[in-house]
């Protein structure tokens, strides 16, 4: 046997038996309202909604729905315990759903953005876009999207880009296709979201979602849509799952970049060192360790490998979003509102760790609090 197989195999094979628990779904129950607290989550989706739920197939436009999402009141920040079986919701401890709303297209849509942003004064009417990652299901992105928003306590309206992951372990070839794909729904809704009359976008995305997002950008360059990069007040790519060199070419191309452009990255990402093996490469995007790469590229990298992810984030592939240590980090240190300062970049050097400057490009060592 090809004596450099086995450690693929040995990979694959942890990969696959952490996706083998029960698949979260949308569970929809108006009782729980109340129970916890609600985060209301716009959604423009290319997924196929058939039988009752979105699927894995993908669909040719934009669907657009309103979601009221209940965030339960026992559970740690980061941890997202979603409905399994929807005979056996609990409240209290699961993220559900207390109120679905189909909006008939683009117009609709932007009417429920109008009027959730007219809730919000005046210096808060931005709007964070979060574009889920590899192996998510529908109900993954839209309850992820209501805890970003809800644990770090980020002004404005939610909205979640659900593109067509084929939610298995064994779907990654399908994906990367589905984020080619994508790429055109995520165009068309911030263009949608700039036509609403948001003052400022700020666009999150996670893994696989990093190539949704960086085409969609690089698109509306070429497009000459200099009226929706505009709006764009900030990027923020978490563990993303790209090939250096792909970046690159789509940074250069997107030029000049949104302002901050933040990348999440760390050398305990287990998914990232599959899909780097699987790629025959060394790395991801998501998992460089040094800065070198993109130093002529006006980017911060934050290298978050002192912390660990959340209970259920057992390949340490989002970190960033599911560790508590982070989370407290973020929520304590206001010069960490990423998606609402233009400079955070510079303000990002006074949080604990080391800052080293290599040209264009800034690369934080963060560490924790308190040490794990």
């Amino acid at each position: 046997m090809y004596r450099a197989s086995r450690p693929i195999v040995v990979l694959v094979l942890v990969l696959v038996l952490a996706g083998c628990a029960g698949r979260a779904m949308v569970a929809l129950v108006p009782g729980a309202l109340g129970i916890g607290q609600s985060e209301t989550v716009l959604v423009a989706s290319t997924r196929v909604f058939e039988d009752g739920d979105w699927g894995t197939e993908r669909l040719e436009g934009l669907s657009f729905v309103s979601f009221d999402v209940n965030i339960p009141p026992d559970r740690e920040p980061g941890q997202v315990e979603p409905v399994r079986d929807r005979r056996t919701p609990d409240p209290a401890t699961n993220f559900l759903v207390t109120r679905a709303e189909a909006l008939d297209g683009a117009s609709t849509f932007r009417a429920a953005l109008q009027r959730e942003l007219a809730t919000r004064p005046s210096d808060q009417r931005e709007v964070m876009v979060f574009v889920h990652g590899f192996n998510n299901t529908f109900a993954d992105g839209l309850y992820r999207t209501a805890q970003i928003r809800h644990d770090f306590q980020i002004p404005g309206v939610a909205v979640h880009y659900a593109w067509p992951s084929a939610g298995n372990a064994l779907g990654y070839a399908y994906d990367r296709d589905s984020a080619l794909f994508a790429r055109d729904g995520l165009e068309t809704l911030l263009r949608e979201i700039t036509a609403s009359g948001s003052n400022r976008i700020v666009l999150v995305a996670h893994s696989l979602g990093s190539s949704v997002t960086m085409e969609a950008l690089r698109q509306l360059r070429i497009a000459g849509r200099d009226d929706v990069l505009n709006r764009i007040s900030g990027v923020i790519l978490m563990s993303p799952d790209l090939d250096v060199d792909l970046f690159r070419s789509q940074a250069m191309r997107i030029d000049p970049l949104p302002q901050p452009f933040v990348i999440f990255t760390s050398q305990r990402d287990r998914a990232l060192r599959i899909s780097a093996a699987i790629t025959g490469q060394r790395s991801r995007l998501g998992n460089i360790g040094t800065v070198d790469d993109v130093a002529d590229l006006n980017v911060t990298l934050i290298d978050i490998s002192e912390f660990r992810g959340g209970a259920r984030d057992g390949l340490n592939h989002f970190a960033a979003a599911t560790s508590p240590a982070m989370i407290q980090l973020l929520q304590q240190v206001a010069a960490v509102d990423i998606s609402l300062q233009r400079d955070a970049t510079q303000n990002l050097g006074i949080l604990p760790g080391t800052v080293l400057t290599v040209r264009n490009a800034t690369q934080i060592f963060l560490q924790p609090l308190t040490q794990p």
